[in-house]
């Protein structure tokens, strides 16, 4: 640190300081300014998001009532049908970038705080946090458990079982924060966690005595193989995840979890074996529990405990066993991804354009027809000229959609029709000429 021999050097030293200051206050200033503006732009965001779906919700109510008089009226059904799912899709991706409001959970634990985290970057690496934390948490209670079955203290069974409580306390609160900052995590996952706190709640309430001691075993190594599983799911659902995400299939703030999901069909099917493994011994849990009710000394722990691992065993083996059926309805729903609206412009009376200029060029070329009336003429020239157009902006499209990632395979499979239907029609037209 420079030291000052006298006092007109303090002075001037003070002088730039001075100067310095006025521009951090103007800096300041200005970015007071933006942050009124970043207000602003949010609500007007989130606003006309709620606009968007309000219409939505009247046209989809109203084309589920249409009924299609012949074939072209069908088409365009189905075309405005498949643009509605398209523009739900991309409300989504824009309320991604959005602060959204806590839910009740985080309100009830932490209160009215803002818990959006608008910085993407800042927003993985809360996600990576959450995935180091699981992982250590893991190994640690795989070897609190390890320990408890070599040796018997109390102690090392309360550190335990409290320790099982503030994980899952900790883990739904941070699962509910990712949740507000765009995290997909399905309902019953969250809720096993719930569940699972209680379990951990009550075990820790439910002394020592005869019954405890027949269970005990049994609890430990219970929790020895879900701690190795766990330990399975997360490399690999992590690896799987990393794929995904690369590809553009999953969206980035996914997260690992105790189950088993769609994305996880292909590469990770040989967990399910192990994964109903687990749910199988949670149920045993229950039935050995209530066994025990029925001994001298049991008390109200027991029967609980009995009822919530049968809850985590039916919620487990069903959440798991729906995923096959979805993975089928799946194969034949489309994925839609964020890209520029205008690229589906084209798809309504555009489309029914050149549905006509295809058909009149292909029945003067059937029928030889080497002359048509000048109305004729007029109509085809003014209905090629505008799919000419449309080939234009279709091309533009295709290559910003190669620099975001692409489209469908549906997509490009009917913008590649489309291409051949255009170069049909131009040399029909030629030979008409």
């Amino acid at each position: 640190m420079e030291i000052f021999g006298n006092i007109e050097s303090c002075v001037k030293e003070w002088t730039d300081l001075t100067l310095d200051y006025k521009q951090l206050e103007s800096t300041h200033k200005v970015y007071q300014e933006k942050l009124q503006e970043l207000s602003k732009f949010q609500s007007d965001c989130i606003s006309q998001i709620r606009h968007q779906r309000y219409r939505l919700g009247l046209i989809a109510k109203a084309l589920k009532r249409q009924k299609p008089d012949d074939e072209d009226d069908e088409e365009r059904l189905e075309c405005l049908s498949k643009d509605v799912e398209k523009r739900k899709f991309q409300l989504n991706e824009i309320e991604d970038d959005l602060p959204r409001e806590s839910g009740l959970y985080l309100k009830i634990i932490l209160g009215t705080v803002n818990v959006n985290i608008l910085d993407k970057a800042a927003r993985f690496k809360y996600k990576d946090e959450y995935e180091k934390f699981k992982l250590v948490l893991n190994l640690i209670a795989l070897v609190l458990s390890v320990i408890n079955l070599i040796t018997n203290q109390r102690v090392f069974d309360l550190l335990f079982m409290f320790l099982t409580v503030w994980y899952y306390c900790t883990l739904t609160i941070r699962e509910s924060i990712l949740k507000v900052n765009g995290s997909k995590i399905k309902g019953w996952w969250r809720l096993h966690h719930f569940i699972s706190t209680v379990v951990g709640g009550v075990m820790l309430t439910w002394p020592d005595g005869t019954p405890y001691q027949g269970f005990r075993q049994q609890l430990m190594w219970f929790h020895v193989y879900i701690s190795c599983l766990q330990y399975l799911q997360f490399r690999y659902q992590q690896g799987c995840l990393y794929r995904l995400k690369a590809l553009g299939d999953r969206h980035n703030m996914d997260i690992t979890i105790e189950g088993f999901h769609s994305w996880m069909w292909r590469g990770l099917t040989f967990l399910l074996p192990f994964l109903y493994i687990g749910y199988g011994f949670q149920c045993y849990n229950s039935y050995k529990l209530y066994k025990l009710s029925f001994v001298e000394g049991a008390t109200w722990q027991i029967p609980a405990l009995s009822l919530l691992f049968l809850t985590l065993f039916l919620g487990n083996t069903i959440t798991t066993s729906l995923v096959i059926p979805q993975k089928i309805k799946d194969r034949v729903k489309l994925k839609y991804r964020y890209v520029p609206l205008n690229k589906y412009l084209w798809s309504h009376s555009k489309r029914r354009a050149r549905k006509i200029t295809h058909s009149d060029s292909t029945r003067s070329s059937i029928t030889g027809t080497d002359k048509l009336t000048p109305e004729e003429q007029e109509m085809i020239a003014e209905l090629s000229k505008l799919t000419s157009q449309d080939h234009t902006k279709h091309v533009s499209f295709s290559e910003e959609e190669e620099i975001i990632g692409g489209g469908t395979d549906e997509e490009s499979r009917e913008n590649s029709d489309w291409k051949g239907e255009n170069e049909n029609t131009e040399t029909d037209m030629k030979k008409n000429e």
